[in-house]
């Protein structure tokens, strides 16, 4: 459990580093009036998601302390959206289309709901 948690530290701080440095160097190129380096960092840790699950859990023999350094620690602070979309496709490849969906319509809406809240709150407080 300490090595899981030591892992996902070390992961975590290299992935938002690369976070902060993706996004800035994407918004640089394309200017701020879109959040191109967000939508950027979401599609490239959603690549990545995808990749390194099928590598580690299915190709290859990874022990947890690398699956929760990389995937958990490194992506999981590069991006959450990495996260949400290999559980969506899970729930699309297993034929649960239906839950798919509606992950997708109440991940989407619930989180810009929250984000609007707490930007309102944010900014009475």
């Amino acid at each position: 459990m300490l090595g899981n948690l030591v892992a996902i530290a070390g992961g975590g701080a290299i992935g938002a580093m690369m976070r902060y440095g993706v996004a800035n160097g994407v918004n640089s190129m394309f200017g701020r009036g879109f959040p191109y380096g967000t939508l950027a960092v979401n599609v490239l840790g959603s690549l990545v998601m995808g990749l390194l699950y099928v590598l580690m859990l299915e190709r290859l023999a990874v022990g947890p302390e690398w699956r929760a350094a990389l995937q958990v620690g490194l992506l999981g602070a590069f991006t959450t959206f990495s996260s949400f979309s290999i559980e969506t496709l899970l729930l699309i490849e297993s034929g649960e289309t239906f839950r798919a969906v509606l992950n997708i319509v109440l991940s989407v809406s619930f989180c810009l709901v929250a984000v609007w809240l707490g930007a309102i709150i944010g900014r009475q407080i």
